[in-house]
């Protein structure tokens, strides 16, 4: 990416030449306005400038010939999140562009050649129904980690058009990792590349991540040398990896963040003993993700394996095998895939199984019937039975706190109660289960809005009554 030193500045004021009014920061800030992509995300640690560098960028096209064609708008995910956004701007944009207003009573500036940036909220997908139709050129996200899921982001991406011709376009985002949405922001900006590596899109379009570090602000270490200091002092190891690393393989914001440790959780995958028994869980989604997976739980035997030597396993130790997940590779969209053709491909992989698979949970949704149809009779002809899930009154918290229980039981050396472990080849499950946020106004659920589709069924499962047979039976 080429390194470029844009500024922005009052040209009627000759000093501006010299000591303008803002100038970015060498380094991040600089690329961050210069990059050339649709797409463009600015992460990092706390305090390199990031918010600064939003409203710039925005503001590096007034006054250059688009008039009232040039009109952005910039989201927080409640309207009190915006205060903070709107102070740093009433400091720079008085200064750099006299004449410019803002309408306290509707959140947004009027430049003086008829440009215009919008400041809004926006908590829940419905809420693009607001703008549709609407043009924005320029779209901000100010913590995009702060939304759950992509829905939001996604949708709005149909605004971010213009019918003047050469007028650029533009999608850009802060973040740090902790946060709600830490896990569909990290699986569609930082696992796919490393920062300064553009993505392509499906469209042809490209995506990138820039890095920042609090090192980079010279003004901010300078006029406040205990700033550092402050977010070492912070008491939550998670915040602190997050705000002065800018550690993306934290868990960060969620449920279970205290009890998922990935190198005693994540286990590499062993033969499973002839003496447990395998079973499958299954969560339901067409518009949504379907996840089916695939457990082996111990039978409190002492047992030899591979990597990890002999070891006795409490009864009723869980192991997650195997998975199916039906997406179309973007964060909790489903495939649309008939349930039918599900049923399939579950028998065609467990063809490959050396053992027998027992029906196991499956979301109680399907066996609804509607229109005389019912998906549980349809995966049936094709071969897959299931039980139905406990989802009673209060099963939500009470899976949440049991699934909390198998972690913490499992961070043990010698475990005393049942645990539960994850092979490294499931990688929806640690990509969307670790991280899921707690839901705001029911603190024992996590947040249905998060892509919760594994862990549903993870839930399933550990709530499931107990199987009458004890061993697993094996195919010759």
């Amino acid at each position: 990416m080429k390194l470029q030193k844009p500024y922005i500045s009052h040209k009627k004021n000759s000093l501006a030449k010299i000591n303008p009014i803002w100038r970015p920061n060498p380094g991040s800030q600089e690329l961050f306005l210069s990059c050339p992509y649709l797409e463009v995300l600015y992460e990092g640690t706390r305090g390199p400038g990031k918010t600064d560098a939003l409203l710039m960028d925005f503001a590096q096209h007034v006054g250059v010939g688009f008039g009232q064609h040039w009109r952005g708008i910039l989201f927080r995910e409640e309207y009190p999140q915006l205060e903070d956004v709107i102070a740093k701007s009433k400091r720079w944009f008085f200064q750099i562009f006299p004449g410019a207003k803002f309408n306290e009573g509707d959140y947004f500036w009027a430049f003086p050649k008829g440009e215009r940036l919008y400041f809004r909220h926006m908590k829940r997908r419905d809420d693009y129904w607001k703008y549709h139709g609407h043009e924005y050129p320029w779209m901000g996200w100010e913590e995009l980690t702060a939304w759950a899921n992509s829905g939001c982001y996604d949708d709005m991406k149909a605004c971010n058009r213009s019918s003047y011709e050469g007028m650029p376009r533009k999608i850009r985002s802060t973040a740090n990792p902790y946060g709600k949405g830490h896990g569909w922001v990290k699986g569609y900006f930082i696992d796919p590349a490393p920062a300064g590596v553009p993505i392509e899109n499906d469209d042809g379009q490209k995506r990138v991540r820039i890095r920042g570090v609090y090192s980079e602000n010279i003004h901010l270490t300078k006029a406040d040398p205990d700033y550092i200091k402050n977010l070492t002092s912070n008491p939550d190891p998670m915040k602190r990896r997050a705000w002065l690393f800018a550690d993306w393989s934290i868990v960060a914001g969620g449920a279970l963040d205290e009890l998922w440790v990935p190198e005693k959780h994540i286990l590499q995958p062993f033969e499973i003993p002839k003496n447990w028994q395998v079973d499958r869980s299954f969560d339901w989604g067409s518009s949504k993700p379907f996840s089916v997976g695939w457990w082996a739980e111990s039978d409190g035997r002492q047992v030899e394996i591979k990597g990890l030597g002999g070891k006795k396993w409490p009864k009723g130790t869980l192991f997650r095998i195997a998975e199916f997940y039906g997406w179309n590779g973007l964060a909790n969209q489903g495939c649309k895939m008939l349930a039918t053709n599900v049923a399939k491909r579950i028998v065609e992989i467990e063809k490959s199984f050396p053992f027998r698979v027992n029906p196991g949970p499956a979301d109680s949704s399907i066996y609804q019937a509607e229109n005389g149809v019912c998906i549980a009779d349809d995966m049936l002809r094709a071969g897959v039975r299931w039980t139905e899930a406990d989802k009673s009154p209060g099963s939500r918290a009470t899976g949440l706190e049991r699934l909390r229980q198998r972690l913490q039981a499992s961070l043990e050396f010698h475990l005393e109660e049942p645990g539960l472990f994850v092979f490294d080849t499931c990688r929806h499950f640690i990509r969307t289960v670790p991280g899921l946020p707690r839901d705001a106004k029911k603190p024992d659920d996590v947040d249905t809005e998060a892509e919760d589709h594994v862990y549903d069924e993870t839930r399933y499962r550990i709530m499931a009554r107990k199987l009458t047979s004890t061993s697993q039976e094996f195919l010759i």
